[in-house]
């Protein structure tokens, strides 16, 4: 059972999600070179697929941590100490530091106005909820302008699915079996209404495009323990997400498969050298798009989207690597008070939800 595989010290996710924040660069790399995939379903796998899986194994992890530590302010301690300093961090570097680069690369005056641009491009996005994607009309000469960073949208959503846990907890609903699935279903109707029928709101579609992929997570959370892991049913869920594929919106089919597929992967991955405890995931993810535009800005975009792909990795990483080690550590020791372990109540919570 996937209860019984899952090893909380000894699994791949790190791993996983860093080769999922690759992925992203290599989808960016596309958008950002001006290229395109014709084919819609491939389209559709290679776009959504890498932040999806991240939602489902952030659905995972979050939920555990709540059962493992029910107390509201420590939860949010942690929460907001993952994300919140490497998020301004990367504001702050992509201001002070990747836009006057470009600037400087384009052999242009700096735009009138561009001190206090940097400065708002700061402060309006420092809430997690991306209000301006420009500085002073920088990055400017690429093929895909006026966006320094379009992979910080999705840490708002990121965010309100630890607040959806924190309430759930609050209020005691972890106590009950169908409260997770139920919220799933909830998504997923909202991604049908979105995908299938007439609703179009921006706030919508991206709640439910986001909160059926946590909520699967938290679904395979809750019934792990009944859960079995094998390689038929590792394939079968691979070819449901590909079949999926067809569909205007893979979710609503591969939601649960992909949940599957990612958590079983993280808990068979025990072989040592998949035992990463560097977690660059986050800071590649962040500083990789800014990054891009740099290198497009260079004149690295016209290199094709394999080569353009494959030096945004090797100059992302160092990065990352530097996030991870000034920022993202330091200040996940300001958490202060060590997670006890579950007691014997608490684990069984899951359990009777099951």
């Amino acid at each position: 059972m996937l209860g019984v595989v899952f090893d909380p010290r000894q699994n791949s996710l790190n791993a996983l999600r860093l080769a999922l924040a690759l992925s992203v660069i290599v989808w960016h790399s596309f958008a950002l070179t001006g290229a395109e995939i014709q084919n819609a379903p491939v389209r559709q796998i290679a776009g959504r697929i890498s932040v999806d899986a991240f939602f489902v194994i952030s659905g995972y992890l979050i939920v555990s941590s709540w059962i493992r530590d029910p107390r509201w302010s420590a939860f949010l301690r942690a929460r907001a100490l993952r994300i919140l300093p490497a998020f301004w961090t990367c504001l702050v570097v992509t201001a002070a530091v990747f836009a006057p680069l470009a600037i400087l690369l384009r052999g242009v005056p700096f735009p009138d106005g561009y001190l206090a641009d940097s400065v708002s491009y700061v402060v309006r996005n420092a809430g997690l909820y991306v209000l301006q994607y420009d500085i002073a009309g920088t990055p400017a000469g690429v093929p895909y302008p006026d966006a320094w960073n379009g992979a910080l949208w999705t840490l708002f959503w990121e965010a309100s699915c630890y607040v959806g846990v924190l309430v759930v907890g609050v209020l005691g609903l972890m106590r009950h079996r169908a409260t997770f699935p139920a919220l799933f279903v909830v998504a997923t109707l909202g991604v049908l209404a979105t995908s299938y029928g007439p609703v179009d709101n921006s706030l919508v579609v991206s709640g439910a495009r986001f909160g059926i992929m946590f909520l699967a997570g938290a679904v395979i959370h809750r019934y792990r323990d009944r859960i079995p892991v094998s390689p038929p049913l590792l394939l079968a869920a691979a070819l449901v997400i590909a079949a999926s594929a067809l569909l205007p919106d893979y979710r609503v089919v591969a939601a649960l498969p992909l949940a599957y597929l990612a958590i079983s992967l993280g808990a068979l991955g025990k072989h040592p050298r998949l035992q990463i405890r560097t977690d660059l995931s986050y800071g590649t993810y962040i500083y990789g798009f800014p990054i891009q535009q740099l290198l497009a800005t260079a004149g690295a975009a016209a290199w094709g989207v394999p080569a353009f792909a494959v030096v945004s990795i090797a100059v992302t990483l160092p990065v990352a690597a530097a996030s991870w080690f000034l920022v993202e550590k330091p200040t996940l020791r300001l958490k202060g008070v060590r997670r006890r372990p579950a007691t014997v109540q608490e684990e069984a919570l899951v359990r009777d939800a099951a």
